[in-house]
C-alpha cells in the first residue's frame, strides 16, 4: 500500500506530551504514514499471520500483564518478534515502565519507543483522530469556507463573482471565516469532510479595490476559526436569463468531493440580490431539511398535491468552478 501523507513523531510528541524512551533518530525525521493503530496482544501470544507493520503499536495494561506472566525468555522472544517487524512507533500507555528488554529491542531494531500517561482507550481514540486528520486524503480548491449557524458552508464560483465580498458581509453579521481563496479539504472518515486554510494564508482575504486584509486582526478572534466540517456547497454564478433555476427546492443537488456526496445549491448572482442574506437562508433551510422538514413538500401538501408520492430528484452537479 502506498501512503501519500505522513506525520512526524516530533509532532505527536508535542501534541500528546509523549515521553521518548528510545528514538533511533531526530523525531522530526521519523514519520508515521498510516492512521491505523494496533494493540499487539495477539502478537505477544505468537500470532503474526495478519500483522500490519505500518500500524502504530499501543501497549496497555493487558499486554504488559500478559508479558509479565510469560516465562522471561519467551516474553523477550515475543518482544523481539514484534520489534523486528519495525512498526513506525511503539507507545506504552498509562505511564507504565517498559518491560525488561523492550528498550534494548527497540534499540537493536531501530524502532521509536515512547510513553504516555494517558489511559489506553482515551489515548487511542485521540491518536486515531489526530492521525485521521493529518493523514487524510485531501485536495485544495479555489473557494471560501465559512461557519454559518454552526454549519460549514463552502462558497464556490469563478474569480470575481463576489465570494470574498459575501464572506466579509457574513463575518460582519457574526459568522466565522475558515479559509479564503484556497480551501484545503480532507476526508477524515467515510462520512465527514473537513476544510481548513493553508498556514501561510490563514485568515487573509483579498478584496478587489481594497487589497489584502487580515480578518482576525480586523474583526477579532470571534470572526475566525481554524477548521470546519463541510455541510453545504453553494455555487455562485452569473445570472443567466436562458437558464431555468429551481424555484421550489424539490431537487436534491449534490457535489462529489473525495467520494462523498455533499448537498449543493446553485445561486445566481445579479445586482440587487443580497447574497449574504440568501446564503444565511440557504444554510438554515438546509439544516431544516437535514432534520427532516422540507418546506417545498409541505407547501405542495398544503395545496392538495401528493408531494409524498413524488420521487426525490437527485442530481450530481459538476465542479466547473474548482480550478484556479
Amino acid at each position: 500500500m502506498v501512503y501519500k501523507y505522513k506525520i512526524s513523531i516530533a509532532k505527536l510528541i508535542e501534541s500528546f506530551s509523549l515521553t521518548p524512551l528510545y528514538l533511533p533518530a531526530d523525531p522530526a525525521e521519523l514519520y508515521i504514514r498510516s492512521s491505523d493503530v494496533n494493540r499487539p496482544g495477539l502478537q505477544f501470544a505468537g500470532f503474526f499471520d495478519v500483522f500490519d507493520e505500518h500500524r502504530t503499536q499501543i501497549i496497555g495494561k493487558s499486554e504488559l500483564t500478559y508479558l509479565q506472566n510469560l516465562d522471561p525468555a519467551k516474553a523477550q522472544e515475543r518482544i523481539d518478534s514484534l520489534f523486528e517487524l519495525k512498526p513506525p512507533a511503539v507507545i506504552i500507555s498509562r505511564g507504565f515502565e517498559a518491560p525488561p528488554g523492550m528498550v534494548d529491542a527497540a534499540r537493536r531494531h531501530g524502532v521509536p519507543l515512547l510513553s504516555t500517561k494517558d489511559q489506553t482507550s482515551s489515548f487511542m481514540s485521540s491518536l486515531i483522530l489526530e492521525l485521521s486528520v493529518d493523514l487524510a486524503p485531501r485536495i485544495t480548491r479555489h473557494g471560501v469556507l465559512l461557519e454559518i449557524f454552526g454549519e460549514g458552508v463552502l462558497l464556490l464560483g469563478h474569480s470575481g463573482i463576489g465570494k470574498s465580498e459575501t464572506a466579509v458581509e457574513l463575518i460582519v453579521r457574526g459568522h466565522r471565516l475558515i479559509a479564503d481563496d484556497a480551501v484545503e479539504i480532507r476526508r477524515i472518515s467515510s462520512k465527514l469532510l473537513v476544510g481548513s486554510s493553508p498556514d501561510n494564508i490563514r485568515h487573509f482575504m483579498e478584496l478587489r479595490g481594497i487589497g489584502v486584509i487580515n480578518a482576525r486582526r480586523l474583526f477579532g478572534m470571534k470572526a475566525v476559526k481554524m477548521t470546519s466540517k463541510i455541510d453545504l456547497i453553494i455555487q455562485l454564478e452569473q445570472w443567466n436569463d436562458d437558464k431555468v433555476y429551481d424555484r421550489l427546492g424539490t431537487e436534491n443537488e449534490y457535489m462529489d468531493i473525495l467520494g462523498l456526496k455533499i448537498p449543493a445549491l446553485t445561486i445566481p448572482v445579479k445586482p440587487g440580490r443580497n447574497l449574504a442574506v440568501i446564503v444565511e437562508t440557504a444554510t438554515m433551510n438546509q439544516r431544516q431539511k437535514k432534520m427532516g422538514y422540507n418546506p417545498a413538500r409541505e407547501l405542495m401538501k398544503g395545496l392538495g398535491m401528493a408531494a409524498e408520492d413524488l420521487p426525490p430528484i437527485e442530481k450530481i452537479i459538476t465542479n466547473d468552478y474548482w480550478d484556479f
